[in-house]
C-alpha cells in the first residue's frame, strides 16, 4: 500500500538560496521536493508551507501553529514529514512532543546544514531518509531524522555547527541508522496506547537563567518577578555558588511553590544532575519544592515546562507529576 504522507516546510538552511547578504529561507515546499525527483514515485507526497523563516526567529507560536498544521490533517495522512532549520530544530521537536502526545502516525523532523540546491549537500539524503522513516510502518511519535541517525524528538540536541552529523542523541540511544535506504533499528517502537492527543496551549513565561563564576545575585528578584518558572542551569552536577545563596532562597520564599516554579538541571550536556550532591543543593531542596531535570535535555526542560504550565490551577503536586511523567522517552526517572 502505497503511504500518503504531508511535507511541512518552515524554512531554514535546506530551503535557503545565497544572496549577497547571506543565506536566506526563500524555496517553497513544492521547489524543495522538486530536487528529489525520484522519490515521488514511491509515496503519495503532498507539501504545504507553514512559515519561511531563519529558524532563530522560530517561537512558541510557531511551534503551535506545526501542531495544529498536524492535527488538521491527522486523519488524511500515513505520516509527517517538517523541514526545519538546525538552530532550533530540537526545541522544536521537544515542543511538539509535548503538544501531539501518542501519536500512531510518525512526525519526522529534519534539516540541513547545507541549502539543498547545492552540488554538495546533506539535504537530499536527510530529506531522503526522513521520508522513508515516516512511510515505516514501524515509525510513531515525534522523532528527528539526521544524518542517517533518528533520534527521540526529546533527546536531540544540536552539538555541531558546521558538521554534516549535526546532532546527538543525549543520555538515550539512537533508535536507529538508515543506510542505502534501510532502516536498522536499534530498539523497538514504543507502541501507542489509546488515540493521539493535541494540545493548544503553552506558557511562555519559563525562563533559563545559565549559572556564570560570579554572576549578580541581583537578577533573581526581577527575574522571579516576570516568569512563572525559572530553569537553573547549574553547574556540575548542580552546583550553586554560595554567593547565590541568600538572594535565591529569598525570592522562593515569597511564593508558592505552584506560583513560582524552580527546576535545577546543569548545563553539562550529558549524564544529568544530582543536586544532592553538593551541600548548597541539599538546602534548597530540604527548604523548597523544587524540581530536578536529571537526565532530561535542556530542550525537553524548557518545552515540558511551557506545556505544563499552560494548564491554569495546577497543584505542586499537579505539576511536579506532570513534570516526572515520561513523555516520549524524555527522562529515565
Amino acid at each position: 500500500m502505497t503511504k500518503n504522507l504531508l511535507i511541512l516546510t518552515t524554512g531554514g538552511t535546506i530551503a535557503s538560496v545565497k544572496t549577497p547578504h547571506g543565506l536566506i529561507p526563500a524555496l517553497t515546499s513544492e521547489e524543495l521536493l522538486s530536487f528529489l525527483p525520484e522519490i515521488g514515485g514511491a509515496f503519495r507526497l503532498t507539501t504545504r508551507t507553514v512559515c519561511n523563516l531563519d529558524s532563530t526567529d522560530i517561537t512558541p507560536d510557531h511551534w503551535l501553529m506545526l501542531a495544529r498544521a498536524i492535527k488538521e490533517e491527522y486523519e488524511s495522512y500515513d505520516g509527517f514529514v517538517i523541514c526545519h532549520g538546525t538552530d532550533t530544530l530540537a526545541y522544536t521537536a521537544a515542543a511538539l512532543s509535548y503538544l501531539i502526545q501518542n501519536s500512531p502516525k510518525p512526525i519526522v523532523l529534519t534539516g540541513a546544514q547545507k541549502p539543498i540546491g547545492l552540488e554538495i549537500t546533506d539535504a537530499k539524503a536527510n530529506l531522503r531518509d526522513s521520508i522513508l522513516y515516516a512511510a515505516d510502518a514501524d515509525s510513531c511519535n515525534v522523532q528527528v531524522v539526521f544524518d542517517g541517525k533518528v533520534i527521540l524528538g526529546t533527546r536531540a540536541k544540536k552539538t555541531k555547527t558546521l558538521s554534516y552529523a549535526a546532532f546527538s542523541s543525549i543520555n538515550f540511544p539512537y533508535l536507529a541508522t538508515i543506510q542505502d535506504g534501510r532502516i536498522i533499528r536499534y530498539l523497538p517502537a514504543e507502541k501507542c496506547q489509546g488515540p493521539v492527543v493535541f494540545y493548544d496551549k503553552l506558557n511562555p513565561k519559563v525562563f533559563l537563567l545559565k549559572l556564570t563564576p560570579g554572576i549578580s545575585p541581583a537578577l533573581l528578584l526581577d527575574i522571579f518577578q516576570l516568569y512563572d518558572c525559572i530553569i537553573i542551569e547549574s553547574f556540575g552536577v548542580g552546583g550553586i555558588p554560595d554567593s547565590l545563596e541568600p538572594e535565591l532562597f529569598a525570592s522562593l520564599g515569597m511564593y508558592a511553590p505552584e506560583e513560582k516554579v524552580l527546576v535545577m538541571t546543569t548545563q553539562v550536556t550529558y549524564e544529568g544532575s544530582n543536586v544532592e550532591t553538593y551541600e548548597v543543593g541539599r538546602r534548597l531542596r530540604e527548604a523548597f519544592s523544587i524540581l530536578e531535570a536529571k537526565d532530561m535535555t535542556l530542550e525537553a526542560v524548557l518545552t515540558k515546562m511551557m506545556w505544563i504550565m499552560a494548564e491554569e490551577n495546577l497543584t505542586w503536586a499537579d505539576i511536579s507529576q506532570k513534570f516526572y511523567t515520561c513523555i516520549n522517552g524524555d527522562t529515565l526517572y
